[in-house]
């Protein structure tokens, strides 16, 4: 029997920032995606998806020339096959886990890092593959192998797990103090909309800073700072306006949370008004966050967070909240008063 997983991941500082290559702070939590493997004697991989009741085949000796969109099995085993890897075994293969889907904490990225974890272990001589080189490959396949509009933090922070500042430009990352208090997850009920809000956001994103870069050349997005917002907003056109503000304040306020999260001292308090920050460029300039889910967090704040925030791209999906262990319960009840599907403590997943 092989076994591997791998955990949800969620984005607390730089949302809609990654597919800019500018970075991200992400951590892994203990909600996992789970691959158990028996071999067969048939060149066939019988996978039971047993969250969703879905069997899928995928049958060795054919060769699919023709992958569909969002094939995540096909794509990573074509993706490791071209990388060298042989699969001439057949296995009858469970998959299953506690990661709410589509619900804005990476199911689909996890269950990709857990397939190519699962495809690397099933080789007859297992070669070293490191942490990021599984992230580089989910990423590819998840993401470049279909044309999506995302970028790589869901990959590489679930494939090296722990709370991480990702460079997505150099694609280095750096491991943050993941001493962050007590945390809150709360499932809205609502499905996010991961690809139209995405494809939006990019794209008015860059209009911004191509309009800005049309009359400064050397302008540098990665060291833009709030006087640079006001010099050159005239040159943004109106439409483009909201995300020249997110794209801007939202890397000046990931950049604070990693000089504390690396250098300390830790003040939960200023770390929680640093998201609600956060959370208003995303409900107000990206618009990302349904009413229903910002009256859920208003709720939370008033029981205690010391901030909250949707997680994911948006539309829908999952909120966060740092809380401190005495207003836990207060917050998770205010949650599920208002409406919230679910509401639970989580913790951040260790790298080891």
């Amino acid at each position: 029997m092989i076994k591997v997983e791998a955990p949800a991941r969620i984005c607390f500082f730089g949302d809609h920032q990654d597919y800019l290559n500018l970075p991200v702070i992400a951590g892994t939590i203990n909600r996992f995606i789970r691959i158990e493997g028996k071999p067969i004697n048939k060149k066939t991989f019988f996978l039971e998806l047993i969250d969703i009741n879905r069997v899928i085949t995928i049958d060795l000796n054919k060769r699919y020339s023709k992958i569909k969109n969002g094939d995540y099995f096909l794509s990573a085993l074509d993706i490791l096959k071209r990388a060298g890897f042989f699969f001439n075994q057949g296995y009858k293969i469970k998959i299953f886990g506690e990661i709410p889907i589509n619900a804005g904490i990476s199911s689909s990225s996890a269950l990709v890092v857990a397939w190519i974890r699962f495809l690397i272990s099933i080789q007859d001589h297992k070669p070293e593959v490191t942490d990021l080189q599984i992230g580089k490959w989910a990423y590819e396949a998840e993401s470049e192998f279909f044309n999506q509009p995302g970028g790589l933090m869901d990959q590489y922070t679930i494939s090296q797990k722990g709370l991480l500042y990702i460079d997505t430009k150099t694609t280095q990352t750096e491991r943050l103090n993941p001493d962050i208090g007590n945390l809150v997850i709360a499932e809205s009920g609502i499905a996010k909309k991961t690809l139209s809000i995405l494809q939006n956001a990019r794209v008015y994103a860059e209009a911004s800073i191509n309009a800005v870069k049309k009359k400064v050349p050397d302008f540098d997005i990665f060291k833009a700072d709030e006087a640079d917002y006001d010099e050159y907003l005239a040159f943004v056109p109106e439409i483009y306006r909201d995300h020249w503000y997110a794209t801007i304040f939202n890397h000046i306020l990931t950049q604070k949370a990693r000089k504390m999260l690396k250098l300390g001292p830790l003040d939960l308090e200023q770390l929680g008004a640093w998201m609600d920050s956060h959370q208003k460029i995303l409900q107000e300039k990206i618009q990302n966050t349904p009413k229903k889910m910002e009256l859920q967090m208003q709720a939370a704040r008033k029981a205690g967070a010391l901030g909250t925030k949707i997680i994911g791209s948006g539309g829908g999906g999952c909120m966060v909240a740092i809380v401190s262990e005495k207003s836990k319960e207060n917050v998770i009840k205010a949650f599920l008063d208002n409406g919230a599907k679910a509401a639970y403590e989580i913790n951040l997943t260790n790298p080891i």
